[in-house]
């Protein structure tokens, strides 16, 4: 055997013990949680049913398993974390692990969380929703038992003054969907089923809950039109206003950053922010979803607790405030990267970096950090671009550009079968090269 095919067959094997544990994964997921007991597992309709009969609001937790990113909280949560112990006793409990079947009319969220919650009661009226992620790995700064824990105590209030409190509720559902569920969309339909194949494969039976995020992205793609900016820019985070959150409360401030919007706004470190745009909030998470169905501009009106007295503060979200988003992290931006930059991953250069390349400060500068060498993933590769590259001009631009600007720029300004001329720095040489839009 020779070392080509040995790398060859090593290759192989270790894709094939890695699907195998993400099946373990899967498998032992369910079993456990059923043995458990506690958890209505994958079976939306049987615990609407059980919210009917008691009475009890519904907690609905979507859940990848394969996925890393918020697996410390999950644990936390199934394991029976003694902080939320006493408070999801007060729940109808649902585990559900795939967005196969998922009614998109009712579950809207950022599709790039592995994990999130949902607070309904049995009528589906949705009091809150939990999980925020803005990083590829959990964040401390994003999610804690501690938040989640608080988040089930302001549902659990806002469930015991229903219906009378039922109008506050009315926004917490999104607009109607063309679509119903994931495997109608056209890159999905055929290959996925409403359930799971627990017979056979079951990681590849499963539609992610990120490939609903890729198929929404997929068919709202028109040539010649500018693609939506809450469809490249779904569910900003309150950072990008300058109102850092305490992970560990509702929606309390930690800081303001200086010179931000939310100081011009006139927030403050250790506000509480009891409501967003009329919205009850509950997490991050609704924070993000009253931003996400926000205009281009707008001026929001935030319901403020601040030394014991309730004020009201404007959220101004001025023109072009989505696009302080960064959105190279999202799982969704690597069928991003396959449209806009033939599959490659790229990474601004530190000061440092620009010093040693001898490029100023105010010009482009992205380095390859991948090139895809797979199927579509492999078109810039294919046209010549290599990792290590630095990329310093554009469409006949040096303007800088973050990865998720250029993405955006060639989504919005170019179609696919587009060559785009491109100019890279390699061991210090300028190339001229076309990066192929898809």
């Amino acid at each position: 055997m020779t070392l080509l095919s040995v790398f060859a067959f090593s290759l192989v094997l270790t894709d094939s013990l890695r699907a195998q544990d993400r099946e373990t994964k899967v498998r032992n997921d369910r079993k456990n949680v059923e043995e458990e007991g506690r958890w209505i597992y994958n079976d939306l309709p049987k615990g609407i049913a059980e919210a009917k009969k008691t009475g009890k609001p519904l907690l609905v937790i979507f859940r990848c398993i394969p996925c890393e990113a918020c697996a410390q909280l999950d644990s936390q949560v199934v394991a029976k974390d003694s902080a939320v112990q006493r408070l999801l006793d007060e729940f109808v409990r649902v585990r559900i692990i795939q967005a196969n079947a998922m009614d998109l009319s009712l579950f809207q969220f950022d599709y790039d969380q592995s994990m999130a919650a949902f607070f309904l009661n049995a009528e589906m009226t949705i009091y809150g929703r939990f999980g925020t992620r803005s990083d590829q790995t959990e964040s401390d700064a994003d999610v804690s038992v501690e938040g989640f824990g608080a988040a089930l105590e302001g549902s659990l209030a806002l469930h015991k003054g229903y219906p009378a409190n039922k109008s506050l509720f009315a926004a917490k559902r999104g607009p109607a969907v063309a679509i119903k569920v994931p495997e109608e969309f056209p890159n999905l339909k055929g290959k996925y089923s409403s359930k799971l194949n627990y017979e056979g494969k079951v990681v590849q039976s499963c539609i992610h809950c990120h490939q609903v995020g890729e198929s929404i992205r997929l068919v709202s793609r028109q040539p010649g039109k500018s693609m939506a900016e809450e469809v490249l820019y779904p569910y900003p985070h309150p950072k990008i206003l300058g109102l850092i959150l305490d992970p560990k409360e509702r929606a309390r401030v930690s800081e303001v950053t200086a010179d931000s919007q939310a100081e011009k706004d006139g927030f403050q470190a250790g506000d509480d922010i009891l409501s967003l745009a009329g919205q009850p909030l509950l997490s991050i998470g609704d924070i993000q979803w009253v931003l996400h169905n926000a205009g281009k501009t707008e001026r929001l009106t935030a319901e403020v607790q601040r030394d014991g007295k309730k004020i009201k503060l404007p959220v101004t979200l001025a023109a072009g405030w989505r696009q302080k988003g960064d959105i190279s992290w999202r799982a969704t931006s690597w069928d991003l990267r396959r449209m806009t930059t033939g599959g490659l991953l790229l990474d601004s250069l530190t000061d440092e970096e620009r010093k040693s390349a001898k490029l100023e400060e105010n010009v482009l500068a992205l380095r390859i950090k991948h090139a895809g060498e797979y199927n579509d993933h492999a078109a810039a590769k294919n046209a010549g671009f290599r990792k290590g590259d630095i990329i310093v001009e554009l469409d006949g631009s040096s303007a800088p550009l973050t990865e998720s600007e250029l993405m955006v720029a060639m989504m919005n300004g170019k179609r696919p079968g587009d060559k785009v001329p491109a100019v890279v720095l390699r061991e210090g040489k300028r190339m001229e090269l076309k990066l192929p839009i898809q």
